[in-house]
């Protein structure tokens, strides 16, 4: 398809694959689709060229469905975005102009997309949890976020560092070292086998954070009667919290939202979170998230393509570029 429409594709890449919303700017007729292949990252980071080849068959089915003749607003909302997506950032708009006639392109980082999908454009902060973590929040003036940095680096208390913190205390309790726990010890060698192939199980994989993450549901059954796994939950609602206070607006009454496949762990992870929340925010105002990220490229795509979007523009974490005569201008969202 080529030439502009009064349609928008909406896009949430993230570490378990990619999903698509195709629809109307004004009107009911949307089609969604998703792969569960996700985008590969290497040494130049998010790769632009897989990025395409997963997008371009999604669209292709979703586009008879929504009703829509063409595609004039992409909003692309991708985990990685903010440290790997040099790549992405270059080649992106053209090629969805060349493939779809899109004119108009907004990257935004899977963050600012979960903060979107959960609040709207609302001041707060949201957690978003699943294998890793991140906090961001905004005045409605400049994004602030805090951690995401990765399972080496950081994404503390999210899935795969409460996993790496249940499998240490499962390997002390084999040792034989103080703060170990037996209970955690027989639910890794259910997973992994036994104590001396865990290391095998996990450092050679390119997955290694989701692996990790894959023991922290044991971690969350055991805490109920598991003193030392429930202080390792404790401990992640206290990153958290740490996280949630470095990006959360000082003034006003601020909402908090939760976001992400971590929060499934249930009452063992979130009852301390409250908690550690209600101690260190207590001018905030929780509230569920309306949405996931997907909504929030949506939220984005609707507010972009009618002029009603009112967030801060940041060129790492929302930058928008429009197509023209003689190429692409870059903007960013507090310029319209």
């Amino acid at each position: 398809m080529t030439g502009a429409g009064d349609g928008f594709l909406a896009v949430d890449s993230g570490g378990s694959g990619l999903r698509v919303v195709v629809g109307a700017v004004q009107g009911a007729g949307r089609a969604g689709r998703e792969s569960r292949e996700p985008v590969r990252t290497g040494a130049g980071g998010i790769d632009p060229v897989h990025f395409m080849e997963q997008l371009v068959p999604l669209v292709r089915a979703a586009l008879p469905e929504s009703g829509v003749d063409g595609l004039d607003t992409a909003v692309v909302g991708a985990a990685g975005l903010a440290t790997l997506g040099e790549a992405l950032r270059a080649e992106l708009p053209g090629a969805l102009a060349r493939e779809f006639g899109v004119r108009t392109v907004a990257l935004v980082a899977d963050a600012v997309t979960a903060y979107v999908g959960a609040l709207g454009a609302r001041p707060g902060a949201v957690v978003a949890a699943g294998t890793g973590l991140i906090a961001i929040g905004t005045d409605l003036t400049h994004w602030h976020r805090a951690d995401g940095w990765g399972h080496l680096l950081g994404d503390c208390g999210g899935g795969a560092w409460i996993g790496r913190a249940g499998l240490e205390a499962a390997l002390r309790a084999h040792d034989g070292r103080e703060a170990g726990s037996a209970r955690l010890l027989v639910c890794a060698q259910e997973v992994f086998g036994p104590a001396l192939e865990v290391p095998a199980k996990v450092y050679p994989r390119a997955d290694r954070a989701a692996v990790l993450a894959s023991f922290a549901p044991q971690v969350a059954a055991c805490a109920a009667d598991d003193p030392v796994a429930a202080g390792i939950l404790r401990s992640a609602a206290r990153h958290m919290a740490d996280s949630a206070a470095a990006v959360c607006p000082p003034d006003g009454e601020p909402l908090i939202a939760l976001t992400g496949g971590l929060f499934k762990l249930g009452d063992p992870l979130v009852v301390p979170l409250e908690q550690a929340l209600a101690r260190r925010l207590p001018h905030a105002r929780r509230v569920a998230a309306e949405g996931d990220p997907l909504r929030g490229s949506v939220r984005i795509a609707t507010g972009l393509a009618t002029g009603s979007l009112t967030l801060p523009g940041d060129a790492v974490l929302l930058s928008v570029v429009t197509a023209t005569g003689g190429g692409a201008a870059g903007r960013t969202a507090d310029q319209f």
